[in-house]
């Protein structure tokens, strides 16, 4: 058996309960997500207690895992409400805690000694010395740092019975294991604890102390200068040889981002796995052209291949997308019905999509509201009913427009 062919997992993003079903109908094999606090996305959705049983329940009807983020930096007088945290917690059963704080780690091992638990990218394992000593400190896996390159990620397997997981698809930070101080130093929002204004995403000037008020852009196109601007990571056809390095799951950034995102990535990334677990590395088009479809900045494979430089200073550093998702299919006592996500119009060409790759093209024949009024046009947040939906189509199912 090839080093592929072994127990792969999809971990995917669940900023809130919609993106947690999502990920799971397009095919994640584990979904990671945060509470009410500790958490790196703190303006997630995030879920609170009563909804943590929900994801828990829905994730154990489905066979899928779920991974609490516990990976904030803490300060001494939060460990108490740590601890009554992991008190809280317990019945829920998750599958494992996601820490970076050596303390958090302590203190799950102490109050909480079955636990499962894993390294956050933020802990910054670089090498499999760190790797041991976090496995000896009680982690089972580690989420690697993702400033190494495939020579340093297959070292780790020196390691017996240590799990790698790596991001595969995402955005990337300027910062070392997104360890970052800038969103801090200018707006007092720690990225260490969740809270990250993304700074490295904003237009920047050079200003000569001696001229005040005269700005000057060091390097720009016509939207501005992006200093900090780094592009996405798309790994989507590098997966066999990350897997031969030892990484047994692959984790999709963006507990930000929306359900069509969550959507589309989830389901090329699980296609891929599937592939690479009947023994086919052969890469198909499909792939990229979907993860074309979602907005993004453009791609780029990081420190993966021993690249000392990760495309933070690229030329088009805007968001990219080559479709717009318009509606999501729903139902009620009368039947599916969409509701709008962005504007379009009777007689619009459509694509239909759904898990499993399955994609339709259909023509917007006419529009109906829900008391059966026909429409010209579809508005976002309205609910309509299409003529002629083909009938293979369920709710969840997404409708996109090719963008001219």
């Amino acid at each position: 058996m090839c080093k592929s062919e072994k127990a792969l997992e999809l971990l995917a993003p669940a900023g809130d309960l919609d993106k947690l079903k999502v990920a799971i109908r397009f095919g994640a094999d584990a979904v990671y997500l945060a509470g009410e606090n500790f958490g790196l996305r703190a303006r997630a959705g995030n879920f609170n207690i009563e909804q943590l049983r929900e994801a828990r329940r829905l994730t154990s009807e489905a066979g899928v895992k779920i991974y609490l983020t516990l990976n904030a930096s803490l300060r001494a007088a939060e460990f108490d409400a740590l601890e009554e945290s992991l008190e809280e917690l317990k019945p829920l059963d998750l599958d494992a805690y996601i820490v970076a704080d050596a303390g958090v780690l302590a203190t799950i091992v102490r109050v909480d000694p079955q636990r499962v638990i894993h390294m956050s990218t933020q802990a910054n394992t670089c090498n499999p010395a760190t790797g041991g000593f976090w496995q000896q400190a009680g982690a089972s896996r580690i989420n690697l740092a993702r400033e190494l390159s495939l020579a340093d990620i297959s070292a780790f397997q020196s390691v017996p019975q240590l799990e790698l997981e790596a991001f595969v698809h995402g955005a990337m930070c300027v910062a070392h294991s997104g360890r970052c101080l800038i969103s801090t130093a200018l707006v007092g929002r720690s990225a260490n604890r969740g809270d990250c204004a993304q700074p490295c995403r904003w237009n920047y000037s050079l200003v000569e102390e001696k001229r005040p008020g005269q700005s000057m852009a060091v390097e720009e196109d016509e939207r501005g200068t992006y200093l900090f601007n780094s592009r996405d990571l798309c790994l989507v056809e590098q997966l066999a040889a990350l897997a031969d390095a030892g990484v047994s799951s692959f984790k999709i950034e963006g507990r930000m981002k929306g359900i069509y995102y969550v959507a589309v990535v989830t389901d090329v990334y699980r296609q891929v796995i599937d592939r690479l677990l009947a023994g086919d590395r052969q890469i198909d088009p499909r792939w990229r052209q979907e993860l074309d479809s979602v907005s993004h900045r453009p791609y780029d494979t990081g420190f993966l291949f021993d690249n000392a430089d990760p495309k933070i200073h690229a030329a088009d550093t805007h968001y990219l997308r080559t479709h717009d998702f318009v509606g999501l299919v729903c139902r009620d006592e009368n039947g599916l019905y969409v509701e709008g996500r962005n504007r379009f119009f009777a007689g619009d060409e459509l694509e239909l999509l759904g898990p499993q790759m399955r994609r339709a093209i259909i023509r917007v024949n006419g529009l109906r509201d829900l008391k059966d009024h026909p429409l010209s046009a579809a508005q976002p947040n309205s609910r309509v009913r299409l003529d002629q939906l083909p009938e293979w189509v369920t709710v969840g199912d997404m409708l996109r427009r090719k963008i001219s």
